[in-house]
């Protein structure tokens, strides 16, 4: 007797009911803890190939278990030390991230201020689709997002719920699977991006309306002409997780495109393939639409979580997949993403650069999704004398990205007007440290060697990678804005909303001055750097110089002169001193840096080491200094360092009349 799986929860608690009963000692379905298996153990499958000129392809990657013990799916994926019922379960863990740990990770809300509608575009039918995510919502106890409520809408690329593409029915790809095998694995693959894209928008904004826009086939004019329905039936935001080579696209022909739509949220995958997507069959080109300069490019990361799914840092993704970006061959870059500070070391000159924004993609870190179409999401296993069957799968790659982000900016109440929601970012980036978690490690630069087998990970040292772009930023991630991850990932829904910068740092209290327990204060620790390595990263907030008590402490300027004070931000590493602080083959004789001045100033550079005195840390000012003459706008110079050992050093820029801003960097 074989039966599809009942929700985990169900099982749980009809099993404390049984237990309440019967005055059983412990739950019937409780196990020791477990952790995530090694990467070994996995490998990682696209959903859709490498696309023919003029089509695009979907960029969901699948997590494939290796091994018996991967197959059995008792063990949890991406968040450690979580007890696992005796069965498989997503709601324990067991098929990948869950919606509370997306939240968690990120700290978002579950629901927005006001109503919004997130448009999923996507190729093909998926006839299952509303039953899956009700599968979904069921597991996770989230709010049924159906059509008889309203919440759900299924739609053609004209905008009819009617005369839905290939296939219309789960008979019909079946019967395809013997018939056209090509294009119905084409549009089993497709089917799975969209169980991706709908479960994962409604598991970041939970009070959202979902529209799904089927194109009847991956051609870009079909794709286009769904991504116009979504725009004509209202969408806040659109998700688009899929792309192609930007070639043959121009600006004139862009400009009269679906993507230039003011006032709309359109978030775009940057792709699976790394740097120009050099993993692919036919790499040299970024993605598009992602290439657009009115959309929201959105790389790729690998998430680490601790315990109970909290934030413990994000790296580069390179490893069974890369993040994608890149500088276009054909857009200009938007004048909010040239005007960055140290803009010139990205390495793109004019051009546009890709990502904007970034968020995990990773398929090791992937999310459970409910798919009873896909065979490959089909598990069947026995307890007793009864077979039981459950439909998921591990899905990762930009496609989880693309509509993470498109929620994110529903949660924070949509574009709120601004024409390019891009822009916000930009701003708010620049006006708060705390408005996103800032990526500083790792590249997505191409690496010659295989992947390594026994972790899974790139064959490569990040210098090795970096190489690709000639360690420019473009491909090296590192403080600040760095094409692989954008200006990072989402803190909350700060960054997301116009003037969101600016109340983070009002409500972040004290940041400005290094007060007790932050950095520079009497015993406090550097930041942790993400992923444990790297350098570059940012004081939350651009912490004081030296706080009451520090060593070589300064004294705060008078608030009459402080009130005309230049303010130093953006204050960042040059590429090749990130890699000279990474790599102990390269090693430092000067310091470079760049940084933005919002008036001409005189700059006090300064350089202190973290030293452990009687189990206290502490700030000891190097004999290293320097006092440069600063520009308004964009600055980069030098400190002469010679040889630094190995540890955490901290960076000070105090201009002569205000507030000092810190960059923590860590030497390996």
């Amino acid at each position: 007797m074989t039966q599809t799986r009942r929700p985990a929860r169900l099982l749980v608690a009809l099993a404390s009911s049984a237990c309440a009963a019967l005055a059983c000692s412990a739950p019937a379905l409780a196990a020791p803890t477990s952790s995530p298996l090694p990467r070994s153990q996995y490998a990682v499958k696209r959903a859709c190939s490498t696309p023919l000129p003029g089509r695009s392809a979907c960029m969901a990657s699948e997590l494939v278990p290796r091994s018996s013990e991967a197959r059995a799916h008792r063990h949890p994926l991406g968040v450690p030390l979580i007890v696992q019922p005796s069965a498989p379960s997503p709601a324990a863990g067991s098929y990948g991230l869950r919606p509370q740990d997306l939240h968690s990770a990120y700290s978002l809300p579950a629901n927005a201020p006001a109503t919004q509608t997130i448009a999923i575009v996507d190729a093909y039918n998926d006839p299952a689709a509303e039953a899956d995510l009700r599968t979904y919502d069921e597991e996770f106890g989230l709010p049924e997002c159906t059509t008889a409520n309203g919440c759900f809408k299924q739609v053609n690329e004209k905008g009819e719920t009617s005369n839905l593409p290939f296939p219309k029915t789960a008979a019909e790809l079946k019967t395809a699977r013997t018939t056209k095998p090509a294009l119905a694995e084409e549009a089993t693959g497709w089917g799975l991006e969209i169980s991706l894209d709908i479960e994962t928008a409604h598991a970041v904004c939970q009070s959202c309306n979902i529209l799904l826009v089927e194109a009847s086939s991956p051609l870009n004019s079909h794709l286009e002409a769904a991504e116009h329905a979504a725009e004509t039936l209202g969408a806040d935001e659109i998700s688009n997780s899929w792309g192609g080579h930007e070639e043959g696209e121009t600006e004139a022909e862009e400009q009269k495109g679906p993507f230039d739509h003011p006032g709309t949220v359109i978030t775009a995958s940057a792709g699976d393939n790394g740097y120009l997507d050099w993993d692919s069959a036919s790499p040299g080109s970024v993605e598009f639409p992602a290439a657009s300069p009115h959309v929201v490019a959105v790389g790729g990361t690998r998430l680490h979580l601790g315990t109970k799914g909290a934030w413990a840092g994000e790296s580069v993704w390179n490893g069974l997949g890369a993040g994608g970006g890149g500088c276009s061959t054909v857009f200009l870059a938007p004048a909010w993403q040239s005007a960055l500070a140290g803009w010139s070391g990205v390495g793109c000159a004019g051009d546009r650069a890709v990502a904007d924004i970034s968020a995990d993609a990773d398929p090791y870190t992937g999310v459970a999704v409910a798919d009873s179409l896909s065979p490959e999401c089909e598990y069947t296993y026995t307890e007793g004398a009864t077979k039981y069957t459950q439909h998921w799968c591990t899905l990762g790659g930009t496609s989880l990205a693309s509509p993470l982000i498109a929620a994110v900016f529903a949660l924070a109440g949509g574009s709120h007007g601004v024409d390019y929601p891009a822009e916000t970012l930009y701003a708010n980036a620049a006006g708060s440290a705390e408005a996103l978690h800032d990526v500083i490690a790792g590249s997505n630069g191409e690496c010659s060697q295989p992947y390594n087998q026994s972790n899974g990970l790139s064959g490569c040292t990040t210098q090795q990678e970096a190489e690709a772009c000639g360690g420019d930023w473009i491909c090296l991630a590192g403080a600040g804005y760095d094409g692989p991850t954008g200006l990072g990932t989402p803190a909350g829904t700060g960054a997301f909303e116009p003037g969101g910068g600016e109340e983070s740092v009002k409500g972040g209290g004290g940041k400005e001055g290094g007060e007790e327990g932050e950095e520079g204060a009497p015993g406090g620790e550097p930041p942790p750097v993400a992923s444990g390595g790297g350098t570059g990263a940012q004081a939350p907030g651009g912490g004081s110089g030296e706080a009451p008590g520090g060593s070589g402490g300064e004294e705060e300027e008078p608030e009459a002169e402080a009130a005309h004070a230049g303010v130093i931000s953006a204050l960042a590493l040059t590429p090749q001193s990130t890699l000279a602080a990474q790599s102990s083959r390269h090693r430092f004789s000067q310091l470079g840096f760049t940084f933005l001045a919002s008036a001409a100033t005189r700059v006090h550079v300064s350089l202190a080491k973290r030293v452990v005195i009687r189990r206290h840390a502490r700030w000891h000012r190097l004999h290293r200094s320097a006092t440069i003459s600063a520009k308004s706008g964009r600055n980069a110079s030098k400190l002469a360092t010679g040889p630094l050992a190995a540890g955490a050093y901290r960076l000070t820029l105090k201009p002569a009349h205000g507030a000092a801003r810190s960059l923590i960097i860590h030497v390996r």
